[in-house]
């Protein structure tokens, strides 16, 4: 059996050249031309399928197109852009070169936890704290900003920790560092570098590192880091994956304070003496972030609780005084349950008509009066007082104070 010849392309090498000038826009075809009616078709011609946008259809035959453009011998590579932005710095990636597909797969994991644009949190948000505030534009927020004074001697701290009583705004803060720094910020908790497969823990941990420094300047946020890093060797039954998990996050830890890349670790916890003594000297900023202050409260309180110009006046005095010891959680589920009563009279009334009321007919929310206020009060209890003086004990021993 004889071979049959290879069929010649019906293309010319003027064809090829008319064809990517039209591509990479450096001419227009002729509408009536011959070779605009063989390369750029709207109909059902045999040359080259297109719908309006240049997009090549593989057909028989431009076969010899696909294998010209896979061999690389197209001059200009735009990958479907307009030649006017081909000169521009292509966007950066959101993995980083990774050693494997595993590593690859567990960075996708971890990217989920990053928090897309900005937290917006703005300092003026978050009452009172001024102290806790000042440390942190100290040790985060001026480094970003103002990097020429911090080398050296003077490089800026990578490690940061947020402890107080549960609900004082830790959270809110480490939002708030991100915001202003407008920095790359993971929210992690111990779901997300925590796995049940032999090894994936530590993997993960330091994947979670890389990912940060490609994506710098970053903050990575520690949610309850003492779920994560208690003290080593106490208890017997700690389990060999749990101390290879924190060895892997003290070493990587550890890597952050010998890099200029600006990567900021921010950890939060409500039980810091539980945490282990090599976490505490790598998180080498540790900020108090108290109960707050009666100014606060009363801000608190005036935010939540506006008063309105015909209703009566709100005893912000004695909601400030009677709520020594509450936190910020606490504050704002007093204003919710104050707020509750005058609904809570309202739907008594509702429960007596028979009928469902429409609700453009349903009648308005009463003020909030005097005795509501005295209602909250005996409801609502405050949750972080009784260990007060175990944080300021702490505070006293470990934290990080401002000299005037």
């Amino acid at each position: 059996m004889v071979d049959e010849e290879p069929m010649p392309t019906r293309w010319s090498f003027q064809e090829f050249k008319t064809y990517y000038d039209v591509r990479l826009g450096r001419k227009k075809l002729e509408e009536n031309g011959e070779t605009a009616d063989k390369v750029v078709s709207n109909g059902n011609s045999s040359g080259v399928a297109s719908n309006g946008n240049f997009h090549v259809r593989v057909t028989p035959d431009n076969a010899i197109y696909e294998q010209f453009q896979s061999q690389g011998r197209n001059p200009v590579h735009t990958n479907g852009f307009a030649p006017s932005i081909v000169n521009e710095k292509p966007p950066k990636s959101l993995l980083p070169p990774l050693e494997s597909a595993e590593m690859r797969t567990l960075a996708e994991s971890l990217s989920r936890d990053i928090i897309r644009g900005n937290p917006n949190v703005k300092w003026e948000s978050i009452k009172g704290l001024e102290n806790a505030k000042r440390l942190l534009k100290e040790a985060v927020v001026m480094p970003i900003k103002y990097p020429k004074y911090f080398t050296g001697l003077l490089s800026p701290w990578k490690g940061i920790l947020l402890f107080g009583p549960p609900g004082t705004g830790k959270t809110m803060l480490a939002k708030a560092v991100a915001t202003e720094c407008n920095t790359t910020f993971f929210n992690i908790s111990a779901s997300s570098v925590v796995s049940k497969w032999r090894g994936d823990s530590e993997k993960l941990v330091k994947v979670l590192f890389e990912l940060a420094r490609h994506h710098a300047p970053a903050t990575i946020f520690l949610d309850e880091i003492d779920a994560i890093i208690s003290q080593r060797g106490e208890a017997r039954s700690e389990h060999e994956a749990s101390r290879r998990l924190k060895t892997e996050l003290l070493i990587q830890m550890d890597g952050l304070t010998r890099t200029d890349e600006l990567v900021f670790v921010l950890a939060a916890t409500n039980l810091p003496w539980e945490l282990d003594a090599a976490m505490l000297r790598r998180l080498e900023k540790r900020i108090l972030v108290p109960l707050p202050e009666p100014e606060a409260r009363r801000s608190m309180f005036e935010e939540l609780l506006p008063r309105q110009p015909d209703e009566e006046l709100i005893p912000y005095d004695l909601l400030v005084d009677r709520t020594e010891g509450y936190s910020g959680s606490d504050i704002r589920l007093l204003c919710k349950e104050t707020a509750m009563q005058p609904l809570r009279r309202l739907m008594s009334q509702l429960e007596q008509e028979q009928d469902v009321v429409p609700e453009e007919e349903l009648p308005k929310v009463g003020p909030v009066r005097p005795e509501d206020v005295e209602a909250a009060l005996r409801n609502t209890r405050p949750s972080a007082h009784l260990l007060a003086h175990k944080y300021d004990k702490f505070n006293a021993d470990y934290g990080s104070q401002i000299l005037q």
